[in-house]
């Protein structure tokens, strides 16, 4: 068996330069930001961090341009420093920072590819129908999702 989709994602965002340059840049604007008053991320600046970190990713990052087309909004990123379990922290270092991007991004990139469920709820198409289209589309955005990959 291969990997899990998640588990993909995750090593591609990991693996790409251009990811740890994006949290670099990040976390040294975030710093500058703060005037140099705190030794790292601040939890009030992780909404803007995430916003600058998806205009970055957008445009280097193939699975960021194709699966999430805007920056997170604030419920998945307070949800993202949850699952990384940095919540109680007072402020990110750097490291922790690339945790906490590599969790809201695999997440909202699975989102994205999951999203057609979310447009058949909306359109209040019934429910036999959702599931046959759900199918379809789940098939063919695993497979982009894992051609992406590549």
């Amino acid at each position: 068996m291969g990997l899990s989709p998640s588990k993909r994602v995750d090593a591609a965002l990991r693996r790409a330069p251009a990811f740890a340059a994006a949290c670099d840049d990040a976390f040294d604007r975030c710093l500058a930001d703060a005037q140099g008053a705190f030794r790292g991320v601040r939890l009030y600046q992780l909404a803007d961090a995430a916003a600058r970190l998806h205009a970055s990713l957008r445009a280097s990052v193939p699975l960021v341009r194709r699966w999430v087309p805007s920056p997170p909004p604030r419920a998945r990123v307070d949800a993202a420093l949850r699952a990384a379990g940095l919540e109680g922290e007072a402020e990110l270092s750097r490291a922790q920072l690339g945790e906490f991007a590599a969790e809201l991004f695999r997440e909202a990139v699975l989102a994205g590819a999951a999203g057609i469920v979310g447009v058949g709820v909306a359109a209040r198409a019934a429910p036999a129908v959702v599931g046959r289209v759900v199918a379809v589309y789940a098939a063919g955005a695993a497979a982009a999702l894992y051609l992406s990959l590549g």
